[in-house]
């Protein structure tokens, strides 16, 4: 086991703490009361722990029985309660706070099946699942399509290197906190430059298209030399 392993728990605290932001950010947005907001932080916070959880047999699950993290997620309910930002600033800030959740879970959501004995192709599941539940859930409990199911704009596919990423750390002994730290910051940097570039996946691709592209542009052609 790499010796720096112990930093696992900081990193999903954190995680937990800037995702329960981003829910209690989106519930302000939705005017929700002090209730519905914290409700919201803990599901944005702690979601994705609960479904990984559930998965690898970890149970009773971190979201529902240990009290640090369920502190740190109301704490983060609290502090959008009391200082949310105004709200037409409140969506690009949702975006960058839910890309800082999507590394830090990844990355620990990896890391906590490696920890348990999981192989890799198992502990790169968990950690995309990790990475992307919280989301998931806020965005049903607020009545919207999640963004991982509708946004091309790349959001799993980030998660997918982070998981890979710290994998391949881990299997090459060489997963230290630093490097796992680095995991972090590439899956941010990934996400948050797929939003300012709008990188994305490709689309549904239709049978045909091409050949009706090519089409139109000889009609067009063709009309042109008519006239």
């Amino acid at each position: 086991m790499p010796p720096d392993i112990a930093i696992a728990p900081v990193i999903e605290l954190s995680g937990v703490f800037v995702g329960a932001l981003s829910g209690g950010l989106a519930a302000v947005r939705k005017q929700f009361d002090l209730f519905g907001i914290l409700v919201l932080a803990w599901a944005a916070g702690l979601g994705g722990g609960l479904m990984r959880d559930l998965l690898i047999g970890a149970t009773p699950p971190v979201g529902i029985a240990d009290w640090r993290f369920i502190a740190v997620a109301c704490l983060a309910g609290a502090v959008m309660y009391f200082f949310n930002p105004r709200l037409e600033r409140a969506r690009r800030m949702i975006l960058v706070l839910d890309a800082g959740a999507l590394a830090l879970f990844a990355v620990s959501g990896t890391l906590k099946a490696l920890e348990l004995g999981l192989n890799g192709v198992a502990a790169v599941s968990a950690g995309i699942i990790t990475g992307i539940g919280g989301g998931v859930l806020r965005d049903l409990l607020i009545g919207e399509v999640p963004v991982v199911l509708h946004q091309r704009q790349l959001y799993a596919v980030p998660a997918v290197v982070g998981a890979v990423l710290t994998a391949g750390l881990w299997a090459a002994g060489i997963l230290t906190a630093l490097t796992a730290l680095g995991a972090v910051g590439v899956v941010f940097a990934l996400r948050v430059a797929a939003l300012r570039f709008r990188l994305q996946a490709p689309g549904p691709w239709v049978a045909g298209a091409r050949t009706r592209k090519v089409g139109a542009r000889r009609r067009n052609v063709s009309g042109r030399m008519e006239r």
